[in-house]
């Protein structure tokens, strides 16, 4: 951001981008964007509408259907997109404590946050340039040439939620660009200022006008007339479930491609033979906090539901239950600060509901519960929420099926391997998954049988840009990064050339 010619506060709220002009929205509507460790404004953007939705979608449809853009060489594109990164990686301190205050977590989450954006970028140039041009198949005769090429798709329509901002705009961007298409992109309406940061990168690495698009506004509106829009080609949305649904019914009126990621409610299943050594069980109870609690739990694959071998249930849990109470909640900006707070008091709000109906159904508080006492680094204002463990939990509860999105670790127990396997499968959800235990076999068996996405085996959260992300069930369709992320952003097209060709004779004539 140190090369731009205007900064994204000396454009006050002309925060959509439309066919390369930043504007106010066609209302004159503003949002306050707030902190939410004291739930103070810091920024304004424009709250834009369906109005200003069709002007960006059709900005995005002049540049695909005449631009230059979808027919620039692989090379080319995949030069844009490595300059991409390397301007993140310039800008990565300013931007990591921009999504720190956006999104209330810590500037060290932030900053790797903007690294694997960089990394995004890079794994998608790097996979686009190495590519064939096309593949041949075998028709059965010399005199015939076919071949099975990918084309973009044309007019992205991207929906991105506000935990990790950044990072889920540049699962969508990345590939939509190496493929060739156009794109609009609605950014949380709450968590929307590293996104707008981007397209300014964006512009700088010399992307052509048009191309890229922002529109800064509600779902109800923006969002929804994107899902319906005739000139959209693809939407791509993450989120919840409801909205994520409410798209997929938009988009299929004009059988546009979709691409849904909604969430899951993720098991971290712990078999006692991971906890034998104190190492083992140091780690396995470290790895745990993190499933649960990085970013206040408001991460699509957070491992809210520890399931654990009964025979060291009570020590690991009370072990867990510690640890937890002396996470170090507090300002994500602040040094030592290890969890931020929730990213608006409607999401607290949610979370203590589920709190609530859990202790009136039967859960014991380990630790947690409740909001923090209030402190300098911890402003009675801002939407914080003590890292809570409940105890003696079971499938039928709220909060054990459905997705919480805060800082809430349930936790069950089994004593056989099936048992383990069927509790960790017993969800509509099916993103992500972990297994722990020092038995390799028993690792690979139950790696096998649970019906999710990615599963960890002795980890959790890790992903790399190259290998698929999604989910089964009610997790969402279609898969980002990997090989089937680009995918996603393509069209195949099958060439069929005939190089002697003579008359068929099928009619007599």
């Amino acid at each position: 951001m140190a090369n731009r010619t205007e900064t994204q506060a000396e454009r006050g709220h002309r925060t959509i981008h439309a066919g390369g002009e930043w504007l106010a929205a066609s209302s004159g509507a503003t949002r306050d964007i707030l902190d939410p460790a004291d739930a103070q404004p810091f920024a304004v953007v424009a709250e834009g509408d369906e109005k200003d939705t069709d002007r960006a979608v059709a900005a995005a449809r002049r540049a695909f259907d005449a631009g230059e853009w979808p027919h620039a060489p692989v090379a080319e594109r995949a030069a844009l997109l490595r300059r991409v990164a390397d301007l993140l990686v310039r800008d990565r301190e300013e931007l990591g404590l921009l999504e720190s205050r956006d999104a209330g977590k810590t500037v060290e989450e932030g900053r790797v946050d903007i690294d694997c954006v960089a990394d995004a970028f890079r794994y998608f140039a790097d996979l686009v340039a190495g590519e064939a041009l096309g593949r041949v198949v075998d028709a059965g005769s010399p005199d015939i040439h076919s071949v099975v090429v990918h084309e973009p798709v044309g007019v992205c329509a991207m929906i991105t939620p506000w935990n990790y901002p950044l990072l889920q705009a540049s699962w969508k961007i990345a590939p939509a660009l190496a493929a060739g298409n156009t794109f609009v992109i609605k950014p949380s309406e709450i968590t929307p200022l590293t996104t707008i940061a981007l397209i300014d990168l964006l512009v700088e690495a010399g992307l052509p006008t048009g191309v890229a698009n922002i529109v800064t506004g509600p779902g109800h509106t923006v969002g929804a007339r994107l899902a319906e829009h005739p000139d959209v080609d693809l939407v791509s949305f993450t989120g919840g479930l409801v909205s994520g649904t409410k798209v997929a019914q938009a988009a299929a009126v004009t059988v546009k491609k979709v691409a849904l990621e909604l969430g899951g409610k993720n098991p971290n299943v712990v078999f006692a033979d991971a906890c034998e050594t104190e190492e083992g069980f140091d780690t396995a109870v470290d790895q745990a906090l993190n499933a649960a609690f990085i970013h206040s739990g408001q991460v699509c694959s957070a491992g809210g539901r520890l399931i654990i071998e009964e025979s060291v249930r009570e020590r690991f849990v009370a072990e867990l239950a510690r640890r937890a109470a002396r996470i170090r909640l507090g300002r994500g900006t602040e040094e030592g600060v290890e969890c931020g707070p929730l990213v608006s008091e409607q999401q607290r709000a949610r979370t203590e509901d589920y709190v609530a109906s859990a202790l009136a159904e039967g859960a014991v508080v380990r630790c947690g519960g409740k909001r923090p006492e209030p402190s300098p680094e911890r402003p009675e204002s801002g939407y914080f929420y003590e890292p809570t463990v409940l105890d003696q939990c079971h499938r039928e509860m709220r909060v054990v099926r459905e997705e919480v999105f805060g800082p809430v670790l349930t936790v069950e127990t089994f004593r056989t391997e099936d048992e383990a396997v069927a509790l960790a499968n017993d969800t509509e959800y099916g993103l992500a998954g972990a297994v722990w235990t020092a038995d390799a076999g028993r690792a690979r068996r139950v790696a096998g049988r649970l019906r999710h996405g990615t599963v960890w085996i002795n980890d959790f959260h890790p992903y790399l840009p190259q290998a698929e992300w999604g989910g089964f069930g009610k997790s969402g369709v279609g898969r980002e990064l990997g090989p089937a992320g680009l995918a996603e952003y393509r069209e195949s097209k099958h060439v069929y050339q005939n190089l002697a060709p003579k008359p068929v004779r099928w009619f007599a004539g």
